[in-house]
């Protein structure tokens, strides 16, 4: 059991993610996390406000428990399933977050970012509100979510996919490279 309370190599998890990719091409399914959300508009009637979301939600509807998997398996995974202990980060890693003044005591959660009182000041909720839609804005230019394209299209060997994923990682390193010590 010792073996469920780390992290698992990069081939087991990634030979699981080919099978389960597998399955889904087998049953001519296509995965994403995103669509899940314009599923969920339509079940909640955005469809009679714009075409965009008038489509036949049910052939989609199976996502849906994708969805209630993911929570589920990270509620389980966090409360269960792990000691609490911060993973094993390089001695960079270790002394940039200290300069943020950012502790490697709170496992996954630090305190410093993720306290109430932290998530209810201005900036916190303007950076909260501003990536939100930057990232919805990107999902919906993009044509799906970094899941749909870098599992599901890449695995379909769909260019779109690949220049996307491209996109994702090019947008990742200016963020952190010049945007977050900017914003932090």
């Amino acid at each position: 059991m010792d073996f469920l309370f780390k992290p698992w190599p990069w081939y087991i998890s990634g030979f699981l993610i080919a099978l389960t990719m597998f399955v889904l091409l087998l049953l001519g399914k296509k995965f994403g996390m995103s669509s899940n959300l314009r599923t969920m508009c339509t079940i909640c009637g955005a469809g009679k406000k714009t075409s965009f979301f008038n489509f036949d939600w049910k052939a989609d509807s199976w996502n849906l428990i994708v969805v209630l998997g993911a929570v589920i398996g990270g509620y389980i995974g966090a409360h269960f399933l792990s000691d609490g202990s911060m993973p094993d980060i390089s001695e960079a890693t270790r002394a940039s977050l200290d300069s943020l003044g950012i502790s490697e005591n709170n496992a996954y959660l630090p305190q410093e970012l993720f306290s109430l009182d932290n998530v209810m000041n201005l900036k916190t909720i303007a950076i909260l509100l501003g990536g939100g839609l930057l990232i919805g804005f990107g999902t919906r230019y993009a044509g799906g979510c970094t899941s749909g394209h870098a599992i599901s299209g890449l695995s379909n060997l769909q260019l779109p996919s690949l220049i996307a994923v491209i996109g994702f990682f090019i947008g990742g390193l200016i963020m952190v490279h010049l945007l977050y010590p900017l914003i932090f």
